[in-house]
């Protein structure tokens, strides 16, 4: 049977600036942490040591992959930790050489020791990290996690047991490839979102769904006002300067509003030329993910490096195309987007270290040009086209990552993403299906082939690419 996975497996809350590489480690953190506690063994440690490999070990630096194990093994929670707390607790650990395991235990840490960063690769995934709890009485507890993309994590044994056990699925509705997905709509006479919608209340009342799906907006919402409203200086080296903030100044010019909200709403009466358009998406495209950059606050999707997106194609089309849209159009566009995601997850992958940039950018384009598609009256025929059309022209698409931060190439390639998924919804929508030459089940297959045959050294290890054309130096 399939794989349930929800629309908020797929969006995620969390901290940048990398979902596989920051918070998929912070989160095996955690589950470290309940291991310990379900063995009652938190009183008992007196060391910790983390084990990094594969990607994880070759960019973890760049992106903060040390900094998110220690704040999870601090017991802080990605999704609700004070951004401003983030700094005060990596200092007070370095400082004292001491770490307060789960907020309860305070044990000796040091920061350069007991983070190890090992270059060769474990079999299962390309981002592995191990921990290893030294306990009293020369006793050890040794857990291995793999991050796969899109802050999912999960352990060898589950990788191990998925070969020769089904995973029941529990929605009235389970979905492996577009076209089962496509099936459920013309025998039931939905629209993709109500499929979805159905599967989501399988497993939470409507008016979770709701407030979630909002939650997720208004996060989306909030890191792109923070965003253009930010200057100044990205941190990790390379001295990239904030884009966002100047091109929203010029583009906004005098209006007036003191929220996320009204300032979307001061948006939608400026002027709406082509080149505006171009220029407004593309900088609620950079805003996200500078802020990503920055240690912010953005939604995984389907990752935080192609974080700016979905949320800069949803707003274009709250600003641009529909003024009248709303929290109903909101959480329509966000179940379509999820649900694309996920076939590309259980497809290929969303993990740049797996598939190199085609698993993030091209996913996240794929899902906002089907979200888009369905706003815009296409129908589950064109909508499934749209996320084809995206995704066939970012096939192959390498991660090569200058210095191994989450900044040049992949701020802009996020402009670019949302930019193809406008044009791929309307290339979908001025066309009939029937004419169509490729499923976008075809187009997942052909992903992961490219994925595995493409060169390790474009996936995420900076060690191919511009990340070799150009180093921290010429920066």
């Amino acid at each position: 049977m399939e794989e349930c996975i929800s629309v908020f497996d797929m969006l995620k809350i969390g901290v940048g600036p990398s979902s596989s590489h920051t918070l998929g480690p912070w989160r095996a953190a955690e589950r470290f942490l309940s291991e310990l506690k379900n063995e009652n063994l938190i009183p008992k440690v007196n060391r910790v040591k983390v084990d990094l490999y594969g990607s994880l070990s070759l960019t973890g630096k760049g992106h903060a992959t040390d900094l998110a194990i220690m704040l999870g093994l601090s017991g802080q929670d990605p999704e609700y930790i004070p951004i401003s707390d983030i700094d005060k607790i990596i200092k007070l650990i370095k400082d004292k050489n001491e770490i307060n395991l789960d907020n309860e235990h305070q044990i000796p840490f040091h920061f350069s020791e007991d983070i190890v960063f090992n270059k060769n690769f474990l079999p299962f995934h390309a981002n592995a990290l191990t921990f290893t709890a030294y306990i009293t009485d020369d006793k050890e507890y040794i857990s291995t996690f793999y991050s796969i993309g899109g802050g999912f994590v999960v352990k060898e044994e589950r990788i191990n047991a998925k070969k020769k056990i089904a995973i029941k699925c529990a929605f009235p509705f389970p979905i492996d490839k577009a076209a089962e997905l496509l099936n459920y709509c013309t025998n039931e006479h939905k629209k993709i979102s109500e499929i979805v919608y159905e599967n989501e209340k399988s497993m939470r009342s409507e008016e979770v769904i709701h407030h979630e799906l909002m939650r997720i907006w208004n996060t989306m919402l909030e890191s792109m006002y923070i965003g253009c409203h930010s200057e100044g200086i990205l941190p990790g080296g390379l001295h990239v300067r904030r884009r966002a903030f100047d091109m929203h100044q010029k583009l906004i010019g005098l209006s007036n509003y003191n929220s996320p909200q009204t300032w979307l709403e001061q948006i939608r009466l400026t002027e709406v030329k082509f080149r505006q358009i171009l220029k407004w998406v593309s900088c609620f495209a950079l805003a996200v993910n500078e802020v990503n950059a920055a240690l912010g606050r953005v939604v995984t999707a389907p990752t935080n490096g192609s974080a700016g997106v979905i949320p800069a194609v949803l707003m274009y089309y709250l600003v641009i195309e529909n003024h009248n849209a709303g929290e109903k159009e909101i959480k329509q566009f966000l179940m379509v987007a999820s649900e694309i995601g996920s076939i590309f997850k259980k497809g290929s992958t969303i993990s740049a270290a797996m598939g190199g940039c085609q698993a993030e950018i091209g996913v996240s384009s794929s899902m906002a040009a089907a979200a888009l598609c369905e706003l815009m009256g296409g129908t589950p025929e064109q909508v499934l086209m749209a996320a084809e059309i995206a995704m066939e022209h970012h096939l192959g698409l390498t991660c090569d990552p200058i210095g191994g931060l989450v900044q040049i190439p992949c701020i802009e390639r996020n402009t670019m993403g949302a930019i193809k998924a406008i044009n791929a919804a309307e290339l979908a929508l001025e066309t009939d299906p029937k004419n169509a030459k490729v499923p976008l089940d075809k187009v997942v297959d052909t992903m992961w082939q490219t994925a595995k045959d493409m060169n390790n050294k474009y996936k995420e290890t900076s060690e191919g690419g511009l990340a070799i054309a150009v180093n921290m130096a010429d920066c």
